[in-house]
């Protein structure tokens, strides 16, 4: 089954089932394809093209040979939450009810997929006994910059797994993590919206499920500018990502180091599409909130983080500079800050959305004349700087639930 979660996206999601459509027939000839559609109530006509869209005449052909290959599909409108996170549940649920073996999920508005991708991602569940399989892609330098900044780099210091897209959109999902998934109990408002995409990778990690990633190659979407559109996805990521390290903190207390995670498929060389950034807003955006967030920070912050964020100079945009270590500290913080009895996370998570923006501007600075493997490269060696300040994290928490319990 592929499942495609919509909200609006008639002009892409054509393409999208086209390519799932014959991904289906041409690469599992033996299993009974169907086409999902879980949409939030489009106000155009994203559920009709859904249905409607014709497969590409070679599948076309090879169906009216073999009627076994007819694709079924399927579009409702789910209830509840407007969300991501919801659309996914009701995938989840009629995967159950169909008994699916291979669960795949492709988001709207890629532009990228091609039929082999649903052989990349179903493949280590049908063929490799694997349970979840998420995406490795190629990405230009500034897209995923919540990713790159937070999602990526704490999932390999906390669980030790370094699974390079853990938000990426694109997954496989085994019929037995699926069942998994519907019985858990930590699925909230917040996974219902972005949440779902790191709830998914970190319950499979710590659920004991058998994780890889499958070389996709480039991804070309309908790319955010994170100074004007990430916002509310930040706090709902980022959210998420928090209430899930204190449901599983026993486990990541105990993880040293990270290892690397299987890869499925051929390595390929495919330029990413570049976006625009705007850099001189992330920086106004911080600066901004160095007056309206101070409060926020001061009780989010250890004192010395905030002393550096506060006496930060620049004279231009291409002088400012928020160290990775700065960052990293400042996260740990707000992790640690998150869990306090009576702590406001709307307010933390919007306090820390400024830091993050300053992160990303720094980010950029550093990599302005790179390539976007050069840039890559400045990725990784802030994700091992992540885990080895982790003890700085391990103490802070500890001081914290010490804390708690002596009812401080």
């Amino acid at each position: 089954m592929v499942g495609i979660p919509s909200f609006g996206n008639a002009e892409t999601i054509g393409y999208v089932v086209r390519a799932a459509t014959a991904g289906m027939v041409q690469y599992f000839p033996d299993l009974k394809p169907i086409l999902v559609n879980s949409d939030g109530g489009s106000p155009d006509d994203t559920p009709r093209v859904a249905v409607s869209t014709e497969s590409p005449d070679y599948i076309e052909k090879i169906i009216l040979v073999s009627p076994r290959h007819k694709l079924q599909r399927i579009t409702f409108t789910y209830q509840g939450i407007s969300g991501k996170g919801s659309a996914v549940r009701a995938l989840f649920q009629v995967a159950r009810e169909l008994k699916v073996r291979a669960f795949v999920m492709v988001d709207s508005d890629l532009r990228s997929i091609v039929p082999e991708w649903i052989e990349l991602l179903a493949g280590p569940i049908l063929k490799g006994g694997y349970d979840f399989v998420a995406p490795l892609y190629s990405r230009y330098k500034y897209d995923g910059t919540i990713t790159n900044n937070i999602a990526y780099p704490l999932t390999r210091t906390l669980y030790g797994a370094r699974i390079r897209q853990p938000i990426g959109g694109e997954f496989a999902v085994s019929g037995d993590l699926i069942s998994r998934y519907l019985e858990l109990e930590t699925f909230d408002e917040l996974i219902a919206r972005f949440g779902i995409d790191i709830w998914m990778t970190h319950s499979a990690i710590n659920e004991g499920f058998a994780v890889c990633q499958a070389r996709l190659g480039a991804k070309i979407h309908d790319a955010k500018d994170p100074a004007a559109d990430l916002g509310p996805m930040f706090r709902q990521v980022v959210g998420t990502l928090f209430r899930l390290a204190g449901h599983y903190e026993d486990r990541w207390l105990r993880v040293r180091g990270s290892h690397a995670i299987p890869e499925y498929g051929f390595e390929r060389v495919i330029a990413p599409e570049m976006i625009n950034v705007s850099h001189e807003k992330l920086i106004d955006n911080f600066d901004d909130a160095r007056l309206t967030t101070r409060d926020t920070w001061a009780a989010m912050l250890a004192p010395e983080q905030l002393e550096r964020v506060l006496s930060l100079e620049w004279s231009d945009v291409a002088s400012f500079h928020f160290p990775p270590e700065l960052w990293i500290r400042c996260l740990y913080d707000a992790l640690v800050a998150f869990h306090r009895p009576g702590a406001d996370h709307e307010r933390l998570l919007a306090g820390l959305t400024p830091l993050y923006f300053a992160r990303t501007a720094g980010f950029i600075g550093e990599t302005l004349d790179m390539t976007t493997d050069q840039a890559e490269r400045v990725i990784d060696a802030q994700a091992r700087e992540f885990e080895e300040l982790k003890p700085y994290l391990v103490g802070r928490w500890r001081e914290m639930r010490a804390e708690t319990r002596d009812g401080g």
